[in-house]
């Protein structure tokens, strides 16, 4: 077993350990168990709603609720741009019934300035103060006066090489540097990993204008890398913890599980159990 998978694998044990003797002592005093997330977790761990794309809200809310992730990234099909006042008030409260948070909304292709506009008011009606969007490159500096009308920060998503908008984090930088600062970057670390860059590099790099992520690992540093489980691919997830705390990121960690997405639930729970486990050992 190589030095890395023997401080991962210790890592992740003595966070599963933790966890079961505060279980124990919980038990033994005859209280609740604490919220680990809320205690323990020193990132805002979330779920990337297309993670749950063939799933209904209740399904994937059930899905978060085994794997104790408490913050979701709100798309479109579990709660539909035209949806109502009372809509929304009904999915907010379903999402408070499980303990979870909807942070955001998105991510939400614009390609007019009226869909921009309906993108805005979308969420302003979901009560979010982050939007995830992939605008035209014409556009930017409309966006960013709506994130200033609005009060309401923007973060483009990159989508790797297939993306001739957005491929990486540096091309979106380079691009709204000089807008308004509530435009940012939503770093999808696993398809920029895809497009030839250093995620851990880039990370510290460009870290005061990326507002969220998409939390993933991906199976070559190649247009042809695809998701898989968060340990089992070619970005160093140790390294990149450790970044994030270097950085002091404050914006949330959404996993983006886009494996198996008809059965994705041992994969989530498998990341999300390595993702702690690696917290916890590089403290």
């Amino acid at each position: 077993m190589n030095t890395r998978r023997s401080f991962l694998k210790k890592s992740i044990i003595g966070a599963v350990s933790a966890t079961l003797i505060d279980s124990t002592y919980n038990s033994s005093q005859a209280q609740p168990l604490t919220d680990r997330s809320a205690k323990d977790e020193p990132f805002k761990l979330g779920i990337a709603g297309y993670s749950f794309v063939n799933f209904n809200l209740d399904q994937s809310l059930e899905m978060m609720k085994k794997v104790d992730v408490h913050y979701l990234c709100i798309k479109d099909f579990h709660l539909p741009y035209d949806s109502t006042a009372e809509q929304i008030a009904a999915f907010h409260a379903k999402l408070k019934s499980f303990d979870v948070t909807g942070y955001a909304v998105g991510p939400i292709y614009m390609k007019t300035k009226e869909e921009i506009d309906k993108g805005f008011d979308y969420a302003k009606r979901v009560g979010v103060d982050l939007i995830i969007g992939i605008p035209n490159h014409e556009d930017l500096a409309y966006v960013a006066e709506k994130t200033k009308a609005y009060n309401i920060r923007y973060a483009i998503h990159n989508h790797g090489p297939e993306d001739k908008l957005y491929p990486n984090v540096s091309v979106i930088y380079e691009l709204i540097k000089d807008l308004d600062p509530r435009l940012g970057v939503c770093f999808d670390m696993g398809h920029n990993k895809r497009d030839g860059r250093d995620s851990v590099a880039d990370l510290q790099k460009y870290s005061k204008r990326i507002f969220d992520m998409h939390l993933k690992n991906v199976t070559a540093a190649a247009k042809d890398g695809t998701t898989c489980e968060l340990g089992r691919g070619v970005i160093d997830i140790p390294a990149y913890v450790k970044m994030l705390r270097k950085v002091n990121y404050t914006g949330s960690c959404s996993l983006e599980y886009e494996k198996d997405m008809k059965d994705p639930l041992a994969g989530i729970a498998e990341s999300v159990g390595y993702f702690r486990g690696v917290c916890d050992g590089t403290k």
